[in-house]
């Protein structure tokens, strides 16, 4: 049988990777701080559980069907029906569901002006900002930037944008960084009836969460492919937050603890071409610098002799008036 058009505009649709969090990984990576932000608002068991799946076919068809009535969210998926309010959402999830369920992704009027204009200043590191506006993420300290990833991902997914934080985005970070809590599952109802009534053909989201909903109703899925490594934050990531990458055998930093006031720029290593010096900076909390003082002393050694060397190999080049001027 042939899909419906409706059902056939939502299969061409992207759908946006929802990202899970290999608890091993960041706590390796000195990220336990970001573990311990999930655990504030209840979702730590959801987003590492690595072992959810997805059938996108099921995604796509849940889409076409979608409706709301009041706060009841509807849809037919394989034949089976699907009635769902945020209360009743949570417990499937296993997740809250109070808090914070403000969702203004169109009208920012309900939102406080002065308090938008904190946030901006804040999460910019701008304090001379003077109105509210969107924020890019390479201005935000890592931390923020890693919880705007997450947010875009899981929270309110979405494709387009996902280098500038809106005052929606800031919001939640902010909510998310002070363990204040956010309602997932009415952010999550709304954000699906506006990924589904929208003109332009935004991409799909919550596959992963979706899919769970599915299989708590019994649907019988066409297509479930387990997640895959991809799926995971990784080094790509926590890189693109930035993060420096912590590698077997280097000493373990702090990193989800990184303040101006306690980091400490170390030389660890240098590279020497033609008469160009390179120093490569890795932040150091102070809780980590005595661990460290071993490669940090023959790194400021080796450091002082090459910079003697290329001295050296200068002064034998230049001309005998230029040595004496």
């Amino acid at each position: 049988m042939a899909p419906s058009p409706k059902l056939e505009k939502f299969q061409k649709r992207g759908v946006v990777r929802g990202k899970l969090v290999k608890v091993s990984y960041f706590q390796k990576q000195g990220l336990e701080v970001f573990l311990d932000k999930l655990k504030a608002q209840g979702w730590y068991e959801l987003f590492t559980n690595t072992q959810m799946g997805c059938s996108q076919p099921d995604v796509a068809e849940f889409y076409a069907n979608v409706a709301l009535s009041g706060d009841v969210l509807t849809s037919t998926v394989n034949g089976v029906l699907i009635e769902v309010n945020a209360q009743a959402l949570g417990v499937i999830l296993g997740v809250p569901a109070t808090g914070f369920d403000l969702y203004v992704r169109e009208d920012k009027s309900l939102l406080s002006k002065t308090r938008l204009l904190e946030l901006a200043q804040r999460l910019s590191q701008q304090p001379g900002l003077r109105s509210p506006q969107a924020v890019k993420k390479g201005d935000m300290q890592p931390l923020h930037q890693l919880m705007f990833w997450f947010i875009i991902k899981n929270i309110i997914p979405r494709a387009q944008g996902r280098n500038q934080a809106d005052t929606m985005d800031q919001c939640l970070i902010d909510l998310m960084d002070r363990g204040e809590q956010i309602n997932l599952p009415t952010f999550m109802i709304n954000h699906i009836i506006r990924i589904a009534t929208t003109p332009r053909a935004h991409d799909l989201g919550y596959r992963f969460l979706l899919t769970k909903v599915f299989e708590h109703f019994g649907v019988e899925l066409r297509k479930k492919v387990d997640a895959q490594v991809i799926d995971e934050d990784g080094s790509s990531t926590i890189m693109g937050c930035g993060f420096v990458l912590v590698k077997a055998g280097d000493c373990r930093t702090d990193q989800g603890a990184q303040t101006p006031s306690v980091l400490l720029l170390i030389a660890v290593k240098i590279k020497v071409s033609k008469h160009l010096l390179c120093l490569f900076l890795v932040p150091l909390s102070a809780s980590r610098l005595l661990q460290c003082l071993p490669q940090i002393s023959s790194g400021f050694r080796t450091i002082s002799l090459r910079f003697r060397v290329l001295s050296r190999r200068r002064r034998s080049r230049m001309p005998s008036a230029m040595q004496t001027f």
